[in-house]
């Protein structure tokens, strides 16, 4: 589990260990060592050089970068991922600076708080690397995930990183980088397991007994502070099968005041009815009402509907996207969960889609229809002709 990781790469680092840290498939699709600046040690920037043969480089936050009076090299950035380099550093009581024992020294003065600008010469054989404030959660590249992980370990905000490459020159990718971090005895985490572990806060766990049977009710707070909610039956972390899966957008006039302009109550309830027959399952409840526009927005939306403007043409009036729902904090929860492969609870192929974009197996669609009633024909047809809901009717 990714939680259980991170806190391993944790503890690694406070010892003054190396981890290895890989980024996204689709971004750099790459690995590099990493250590904490203020545990750095001569044999490990040995140890980095001879092995990993990157770019050694120091992650420092934009606060440290400021007080040792470090900007970014240039005013215009043109690197593809935006790298925020500044110009490069020696302290001034290292010789040439190219040692592992100058390196080490250099990189170790950048993590002191007692450390001035009037320090170090410039320019030098270290790189510092600018990380956004926002960390990971702004932007998922190794300088922020190497701040996060020494902000997490309790140091001051600077790190040490160089990329892997394989002996060839090319760069190491997942399948080397686990052989290696095997080899070297090193845990070997990702950016998206530590973006998970930053986001999916487990807040509080209840028992919660209803009309459809006995469930576990937890709350998760996302990065934004909004609550969201997960109901489920048995155990599903880790989980050998398929979860039983229904990711359910809030709708207080449906879930709630059983509203016939939809058939979101219906759908909430019917998914909870199969999963106590099922005697395993879970509702990821997501707090984004009227299709991510919130309810003041989701009333003016049914006033347009009312003066005969479809649930489509009414989001878009109002300046929105059709469906402004974004799944990505439901697919951190699983993540967190251990869960990935689901059959998923939907008539919305849209949904199935991000799921599985997001890198979650759906194994296979588990209709979830309400027959019409007279009030919500019109928004039924609607959902199945323009948002292509697979509806029989």
């Amino acid at each position: 589990m990714s939680q259980w990781k991170i806190k391993e790469a944790i503890e690694r680092l406070k010892q003054g260990g190396l981890i290895i840290v890989a980024d996204d498939d689709n971004r750099e699709a790459e690995g590099d060592l990493v250590g904490l600046a203020s545990a750095v040690t001569p044999e490990a920037i040995n140890f980095i050089v001879k092995q990993a043969r990157g770019l050694l480089c120091a992650p420092i936050s934009a606060e440290l970068a400021k007080r040792l009076e470090l900007s970014e090299m240039l005013e215009r950035n043109t690197d593809s991922f935006g790298t925020a380099f500044t110009v490069s550093v020696d302290h001034k009581e290292t010789s040439t600076g190219i040692s592992a024992f100058d390196r080490a020294k250099t990189i170790e003065e950048l993590a002191k708080p007692t450390s001035m600008a009037t320090d170090f010469n410039r320019p030098g054989h270290i790189f510092p690397l600018i990380a956004k404030d926002g960390g990971v959660l702004e932007r998922r590249g190794h300088t922020e995930a190497a701040v996060d992980l020494a902000k997490l370990a309790g140091g001051p905000a600077a790190a040490y990183i160089c990329e892997i490459l394989n002996e060839d020159g090319s760069m190491a990718r997942r399948p080397q980088l686990e052989t290696l971090a095997e080899e070297w005895e090193m845990p070997l985490i990702t950016v998206e397991e530590l973006v998970t572990y930053l986001t999916v806060q487990e807040e509080t766990s209840v028992k919660l007994p209803s009309a459809f049977g006995e469930f576990d009710l937890t709350l998760f707070e996302d990065q934004a502070g909004k609550e969201h909610l997960l109901l489920s039956k048995g155990a599903i972390k880790n989980a050998d099968t398929p979860l039983l899966l229904r990711i359910h957008s809030e709708c207080i006039t449906g879930d709630i005041f059983g509203s016939h302009r939809c058939d979101c109550g219906e759908q909430l309830h019917e998914a909870m009815r199969l999963i106590e027959e099922n005697g395993q399952g879970a509702i990821l409840y997501l707090r984004q009402e009227g299709r991510g526009i919130g309810l003041k927005n989701k009333l003016r939306a049914y006033k347009l509907q009312e003066n005969g403007l479809d649930t489509l043409e009414a989001n878009v009036e109002l300046g929105f996207k059709p469906d402004e729902r974004d799944y990505r904090f439901a697919v951190q929860i699983l993540n967190a969960l251990g869960v990935k492969q689901v059959d998923l609870m939907t008539n919305n192929p849209d949904k199935i889609a991000e799921l599985e974009a997001l890198g979650i197996d759906v194994r296979k669609r588990i209709p979830l229809e309400i027959q019409p009633v007279t009030e919500n024909a019109a928004y039924l047809k609607t959902k199945k002709d323009k948002f292509h809901h697979l509806l029989s009717f």
